[in-house]
């Protein structure tokens, strides 16, 4: 859901009256491009999905995808676990036309006491990129984050991915240095589930 507000910053105009549940972002001068985040909707799936495989394509893992449209619509905008969506995403538009998505859901922390925004994915197609449409879904979600109560917004980089980095860095961001990411996959998943206890 997007925020209403109008804001200011560094050459970027940001309008987003709540009854329009999104953000219109435009830059200076009129000439440039107009960029637009919005929630998305089902029928932004199949675009969502290929940001998803071009995403994976740029990270050099352009086989790892196994997500297909059925689920991305149940987990997305269906009943997920049976509680509803699991998850959400943002479109972001430049002149009118989707060049770039970002999936995220929420979670908490015992520390803080409070819930946080998980940024999943962020991708902006190459030819869109260079004109604020990242750093546009960035504000969005911080946005919704604070709107929700979250503390913080986390997210996974790349270790090769400097310009990404950098870029976040240029936010606020900064790597959390001393913690590692763990991860099960299914196989090891079903192991572990049913090993006697």
């Amino acid at each position: 859901m997007c925020i209403g507000r109008t804001e200011y910053a560094p050459g970027i105009l940001t309008v987003g009256p709540a009854s329009t549940q999104c953000a219109v972002f435009s830059r200076m001068p009129e000439s440039t491009p107009k960029l637009r985040i919005r929630p998305a909707r089902p029928d932004d799936v199949s675009f969502i999905l290929a940001m998803i495989k071009e995403l994976a394509a740029y990270e050099r893992e352009p086989d790892a995808v196994h997500s297909n449209e059925p689920s991305l619509r149940q987990y997305l905008f269906g009943q997920g676990f049976g509680r509803g969506p699991c998850a959400e995403a943002l479109i972001g538009e430049v002149d009118g036309t989707p060049q770039a998505a970002a999936v995220y859901f929420m979670n908490f922390s015992t520390w803080s006491g409070a819930v946080g925004l998980y940024l999943e994915d962020l991708y902006v197609r190459p030819d869109a990129r260079r004109l604020g449409i990242g750093k546009s879904l960035l504000i969005e979600l911080a946005s919704i984050a604070r709107a929700r109560g979250c503390r913080r917004m986390e997210w996974a980089v790349l270790d090769w991915n400097t310009t990404a980095q950098e870029f976040y860095k240029s936010l606020g961001a900064h790597e959390m240095s001393g913690w590692h990411v763990w991860r099960m996959d299914e196989h090891s998943l079903q192991r572990l589930a049913h090993t006697t206890r």
